[in-house]
């Protein structure tokens, strides 16, 4: 008998957008769950990589369960090395096709010509939808619920996941300002970790990210986000939405109402305390925070130089005011 769909939130964002507490916050709906990114790579030292619900994840659970339920469908598998990312064993031939961001429909169309040159692509990109598509049901079994939410942010895991055919895909555009964005880049680890030292990088207690600095955060904010924009050009209107990062710290239950009536969830059943919730996410080491507070991090307007600002404004142009950012 043919499984149904299994329904997946996708969020699409730039990096240090807000996408870990976005997705908290939609986990925290009874009828929802998230777990952080499923793409899953880079956890680091399983010996020291904790879950959120604060043990290490080898022992969590409810990873074990997911574990059990991914290996009665026929998967070997192991949430330190998930095996989900489009690029797991992936030949340097590939690699150099699937690092470029997601563009127009004639250079993608470029990209999956070369690609189906690749003998091992083709034999392997059918495995990886199925591990992808099997990896979504068993968190949605382990959890009890039937919607997923993934904030694995990347276009190109979306490209993909768009096309597996056991997944039914809503996606939420996540939008921050890109000064914010860009202030993260610069000090990532006092930006976009856990305020607690010891529990950054995962419980290891450092940051794996380096500086990049404030030009390649603006860069990198403008192709993340119009890379966003050529997938959702594919989709019906009806199987997205953007929401901003400032709306949903500043007028949380309003915006948290829009998404859950997008995602076809009882807006009512939300929960702003979602850090009692139990949770058992990976990714940003901010999931591993106690604080439910939402607040608005707009430290970039006291922290950012008047060059730095300059730097920022060059490389951004009109794209900064067209994605709503006008100060």
């Amino acid at each position: 008998m043919k499984h149904k769909k299994q329904k997946l939130v996708y969020l699409a964002a730039a990096s240090h957008s807000g996408s870990t507490m976005t997705a908290m916050l939609l986990g925290a709906h009874p009828d929802l769950c998230s777990v952080g990114e499923l793409k899953a790579i880079n956890l680091g030292d399983e010996s020291s990589y904790l879950c959120s619900c604060k043990t290490l994840a080898k022992d969590c659970s409810f990873w074990k369960g997911v574990t059990d339920k991914m290996e009665t469908k026929g998967h070997d598998f192991c949430i330190s090395n998930a095996g989900t990312d489009i690029r797991t064993g992936a030949t340097p031939y590939m690699h150099r096709l699937l690092r470029p961001l997601v563009r127009d429909p004639f250079m993608e169309f470029v990209r999956d010509s070369l690609l189906i040159l690749s003998p091992i692509w083709r034999k392997q990109l059918p495995l990886l939808q199925k591990r992808n598509a099997d990896y979504v049901r068993s968190i949605a079994e382990q959890a009890g619920v039937e919607t997923v939410v993934d904030s694995s942010k990347i276009g190109i895991r979306l490209k993909y996941l768009l096309r597996n055919p056991d997944l039914d895909i809503k996606v939420i555009w996540v939008v921050r300002d890109g000064r914010g964005v860009s202030l993260a880049y610069k000090d990532p680890s006092e930006f976009a970790d856990a305020k607690d030292p010891k529990f950054r990088g995962g419980g290891a207690g450092k940051t794996p990210e380096h500086s990049r600095g404030i030009g390649v955060g603006a860069e990198e904010w403008v192709r993340c986000n119009q890379e966003t924009e050529a997938l959702l050009a594919t989709m019906s209107k009806e199987s997205w939405m953007q929401v901003h990062y400032e709306d949903i710290c500043n007028d949380t239950e309003k915006t948290l109402n829009k998404l859950f009536e997008f995602i076809g969830v009882d807006p009512s059943l939300k929960r702003l305390d979602f850090k009692t919730v139990e949770h058992h996410v990976v990714g940003n080491g901010m999931r591993l925070d106690d604080s439910e507070v939402i607040k608005l991090d707009d430290r970039w307007k006291a922290l950012l130089s008047e060059s730095e600002l300059v730097t920022y404004h060059q490389i951004t142009g009109e794209y900064h005011n067209s994605l709503g950012y006008t100060e």
